[in-house]
């Protein structure tokens, strides 16, 4: 820690990772201070965590006073005893920091991989508070279970539920999990001729050794009467709501297993979505209001991701516009907004997840918001959104509304071609036909790959006549330098989407074109500045200034005036 790293932080002032603890009106007393380090080791944070004594909450440097007899603070000591009164023990690295003529104390604070108490048994947490700032919270024992998973380091779907007995589990429901694999084709088929208790088994859903011995959260969830699930695993619940405003059609809330559950959501689903058909060739191609395949998987996700620690329902809600799925608890660590697309799966709950697939019920490949993002675009809708997700829920938006068929039909002929188009391709021709062009970097934070892969995708693009790119008028007399290149449909591309004048708002006009236009813009008006030749032909101020000159060189214009009073007319 420098002195100039120690202002920064301040300046920043007080997020998650960050607290400032003043001693101007009195000292911080050891319980505070021990207290204050134990809330920033639970953070819900992947990195270090910093504890400033001798700063204002206000972030003035007030000075910290000293820890010890000697009337100085040995950084030393200071670390032992936050390590002799924590549990289990914490090594954190103490400095002293001058800065403004004083001195600053600044504790980082390492993550915990378990959560961290004082010796006394108080367990504390760094999180929001009501007024949206950062505060010392109490930390409750459900949360430690909901943290510990988080981070990978427990499943709560295999903790024991020590009141359930194998009579809370419905013998219907072992056969729905069998029928689920029949009819899925993609689950596994080595448990559909075992027995009930086998199959449980099998899945981790009970110790048994001869006899049931106990039943896990998991066996509850999938196999549980509605009855057990009701008084053993009050957080579960499931709503299905139709919304048109402020009104609400349908509020129908369970209390099912989730095979159940997913069934009648997906019935639910099917009866409301609708389909548009359009040929290509001879083939007939549907294109429904929402993929069923993505909803599948979104809907799976929210149920095998959801923290069971937490109350509150899986809400799936469907909206005149857009459908949203949400559940409780954040993403996993580790999992962001920015990585969503190539992060390794990390399961909130790892033997609901493994059950759900021998199910067949999602992907055996772990990629199911691949999945959801594929079809969404497949079928000409805007891309699925996660924007809205926080460190208490995830909240994913798929957009509805009216579907580019045309955007369909060209993918539906390439693929006849032999040229089926990935996921990849897929976000950046959307994004194209969105956004109408992209540099390569906004390409490569849109499919979250680095821009050597990134570039590749887009030379293949072109390769197939579905892409160009295009360089500044300057970066290409310069030798076709890459700096500046963005990228957009073909002509071709536009054509088969029906909008073949688009391409030629997007590339820009060729400069024979922009000559004649900036001549018969002089002949009626009688003259033309730079800012407005750069506004006729679409160019920036550069490119409008070498048009002029070039004109005015031929003969076919002459400048008048100076600076930002110059102009061109007719010679």
């Amino acid at each position: 820690m420098t002195p100039e790293r120690l202002q920064e932080l301040i300046a920043t002032g007080e997020p998650l990772d960050v607290e400032f603890k003043g001693e101007e009106r009195k000292p911080l007393s050891e319980d505070e201070l021990i207290e204050a380090v134990v809330c920033l080791a639970n953070r819900p944070s992947s990195t270090s965590g910093w504890l400033l004594i001798g700063v204002e909450d206000d972030g003035r440097v007030t000075g910290a006073r000293p820890r010890h007899e000697s009337g100085r603070t040995d950084p030393g000591q200071l670390a032992a005893l936050i390590a002799n009164r924590t549990r289990p023990s914490l090594t954190p690295r103490v400095a002293l920091v001058p800065l403004q003529g004083k001195e600053v104390i600044a504790i980082e604070v390492p993550q915990a991989h378990a959560p961290v108490a004082t010796t006394a048994g108080k367990y504390l947490r760094r999180a929001l508070g009501g007024d949206g700032k950062p505060c010392c919270l109490p930390m409750f024992f459900h949360e430690m279970h909901a943290r510990q998973a988080d981070r990978g380091a427990e499943d709560y779907s295999a903790l024991i539920l020590p009141d359930a007995t194998w009579e809370d589990l419905d013998p219907l429901e072992f056969e729905r999990f069998r029928r689920s694999i029949r009819e899925r084709r993609s689950g596994d088929p080595s448990l559909l001729n075992l027995p009930d208790l086998e199959l449980a088994k099998a899945l981790g859903a009970v110790e048994a050794n001869g006899q049931v011995r106990n039943v896990r959260v998991l066996g509850l969830l999938l196999f549980g009467k509605e009855e057990a699930l009701r008084r053993l695993m009050p957080t579960h619940e499931v709503a299905f709501q139709v919304l048109s405003g402020q009104k609400v059609e349908v509020n129908e809330f369970f209390r099912w297993p989730l095979l159940r559950v997913m069934e009648e959501c997906e019935q639910r689903f099917a009866a409301r979505n609708r389909e548009q058909e359009i040929l290509v060739g001879m083939l007939r191609v549907g294109v429904p209001n929402y993929p069923p395949a993505a909803f599948r998987e979104a809907l799976a996700n929210a149920l095998i991701h959801r923290d069971y620690t937490r109350l509150g329902a899986v809400h799936v809600q469907w909206h005149a516009d857009r459908l949203e799925i949400s559940n409780p608890g954040g993403f996993p660590e580790g999992v962001r907004l920015d990585n969503l697309l190539v992060t390794a799966a990390r399961p909130r709950n790892p033997l609901l997840a493994d059950a759900f697939k021998r199910a067949g019920i999602v992907e055996r490949t772990a990629r199911g918001i691949d999945t959801i993002f594929y079809e969404q675009l497949r079928n000409g809708r805007p891309a699925p959104s996660y924007e809205r997700s926080n460190e208490t829920g995830v909240v994913l938006v798929l957009p509805g509304g009216e579907a580019n068929l045309e955007f369909v039909r060209l993918l539906v002929e390439e693929s006849r071609a032999g040229r089926d188009l990935g996921l990849d391709d897929l976000l950046i021709l959307n994004a194209l036909w969105r956004d109408r062009r992209l540099t390569t970097g906004e390409a490569a934070r849109l499919t979250q790959k680095p821009e050597a892969e990134v570039r590749a995708t887009l030379n293949r693009l072109v390769e197939i006549g579905l892409a160009e790119p295009r360089l500044p008028a300057r970066s290409a007399q310069a030798g076709g330098e890459r700096k500046g290149r963005t990228w957009h449909l073909s002509a071709a591309t536009y054509r088969r989407l029906g909008q073949p004048a688009a391409y030629v708002r997007q590339r820009g006009f060729e400069p024979l074109q922009q000559e004649q236009m900036v001549l018969q813009y002089v002949e009626k008006h009688g003259r033309i500045t730079r800012r407005e030749a750069a506004e006729l032909c679409q160019l920036g101020p550069f490119q409008a200034t070498r048009l002029l000159a070039r004109l005015a060189r031929d003969g076919r214009l002459v400048r008048r005036g100076t600076r930002k009073g110059a102009y061109y007319e007719r010679r």
